[in-house]
């Protein structure tokens, strides 16, 4: 009888592959990036089998997946591992998909949905609940400008490990993708008069300080969200929301 040869240490391949490797931070998380086509090294959990049971109710189209994937390791290992403990304490490492790729998914035309641009964001939460909406109107990607790293830890955790649904890159103003600029400004025509193209780059400033002088200047639109007098602003997520929902109740492509 031949008796297989074990596998490698998980814990010994996560800290090989922890530096250059995305960390997939929750369940959630690590459901997504399954679901999505994402390459995983080394999955872990406190309780393998709550992680399955979540499975079970909220994802059994990956539940076999992850249980091929889930070492259990101790509360303590597991606290060691990620910055910040997650309730479900599960937690991976995927490998980041290639820029190359994404840059050609990024300028390749036509297109049938937009891209979305973060215009030198600050928040990494809103850059990651920015990332979940346009995975859910299946927008081509997010771009961020600026010095915000848009595969940064907490931005994944945000985005519930959507950066796998959709092409997410960091990219200079004179890099954005080819396609009509349309850039959010208080000072823009009413968007509700305005149809947004499949091939629309739309672009939203910063939570502060709003667009960049560079990115206003290539702008070939500037259109504004109806908003009531005296209210200052929205939320940088709910104004992509409230602009991809504008887009998709004229467009013909299927979310």
């Amino acid at each position: 009888m031949t008796v297989p040869a074990p596998g490698p240490d998980p814990l010994s391949t996560w800290h090989r592959l922890a530096d250059s490797s995305v960390l997939l931070d929750g369940f959630h998380a690590l459901k997504h990036a399954v679901r999505f086509g994402a390459d995983i090294p080394v999955a872990v959990a406190v309780d393998p089998a709550a992680a399955l049971a979540l499975a079970d109710d909220l994802a059994p189209d990956v539940r076999d997946a992850l249980a091929g994937l889930l070492t259990e390791v101790a509360p303590g290992t597991y606290a060691n591992l990620v910055p910040r403990p997650h309730p479900t304490e599960v937690a991976a490492l995927a490998v980041r998909p290639s820029r190359e790729a994404a840059l050609e998914k990024l300028a390749h035309l036509p297109r049938t949905t937009p891209v979305v641009v973060l215009d030198n964001p600050r928040n990494l939460g809103n850059a990651g609940a920015v990332i979940r909406l346009a995975a859910g109107f299946g927008a081509t990607g997010v771009v961020t400008t600026g010095t915000l790293d848009p595969w940064h830890p907490t931005v994944v955790r945000a985005g519930a490990g959507l950066h796998f649904a959709t092409t997410v890159e960091h990219l200079p103003v004179d890099e954005l993708p080819p396609g009509p600029l349309f850039a959010l400004d208080p000072e823009g025509d009413d968007i509700r008069g305005s149809k947004l193209p499949d091939d629309a780059v739309l672009a939203f400033g910063s939570e502060r300080a709003g667009l960049s002088p560079e990115l206003r200047a290539r702008a070939d639109h500037l259109l504004s969200l109806p908003m009531r007098p005296q209210v200052s602003s929205y939320n940088l997520a709910t104004s992509v929301a409230m602009t991809l929902y504008h887009w998709s109740t004229s467009t013909e492509a299927p979310l």
